[in-house]
């Protein structure tokens, strides 16, 4: 009966060994997965002639925002998200008074799935659209406001009311910005 315990016993930890190498290896595969997914993505955008020509126009002048500002929109084509945001980063430190750019990094960061940081710079495209702008600028405010609004509403519910007040009034027939406010109405 002892042999057979100490036979049983090998038998589970090589059964052990052998699962833990495999899921070691499985570990190791999916890391490598991982890795080999971001390299292909950089690889791409650095691969891209578009991307690599306006990287070239920049580094001859770097204030160049019209070129800046199509490189980001190749970023976000390649769905870089790093690049974009970085880009657009620089767009916002050479002309801290154009919404466009936060924003496109407010998309950008939705795009991450880091709304924490797209709520911050839909706000701060809010503020920085100039009252001669807004006509310009309604749908994207709204849904800049929609955006807020809907961020807020478990926090702050009645910043969330304002928010979703001023996207209704910049698109009034957004269904679901009317079913947010009916919601913050209860």
């Amino acid at each position: 009966m002892k042999k057979e315990s100490v036979i049983n016993t090998k038998k589970a930890l090589v059964a052990a060994l052998f699962l833990g190498a495999v899921s070691f290896g499985y570990a190791q595969t999916e890391s490598v997965a991982t890795e080999t997914a971001a390299t292909a993505q950089v690889q791409g955008t650095q691969q891209n002639p578009a991307i690599e020509a306006l990287k070239k126009q920049i580094e001859a002048n770097p204030n160049d925002t019209e070129a800046i500002v199509k490189l980001a929109t190749a970023y976000q084509d390649a769905k870089d998200w790093n690049g974009a945001l970085e880009t657009w980063k620089k767009m916002a430190t050479l002309l801290p008074d154009w919404a466009p750019s936060y924003y496109s990094q407010a998309y950008v960061y939705q795009s991450m799935k880091d709304d924490a940081n797209a709520k911050m710079a839909y706000e701060k495209y809010i503020a920085a659209v100039k009252p001669e702008e807004l006509e310009a600028n309604k749908k994207n405010l709204a849904y800049a406001h929609f955006f807020v609004a809907y961020q807020l509403q478990k926090t702050d519910k009645e910043q969330a009311k304002q928010h979703i007040a001023k996207s209704l009034t910049y698109d009034p027939m957004n269904a679901e910005a009317m079913k947010l406010s009916e919601f913050l109405k209860q």
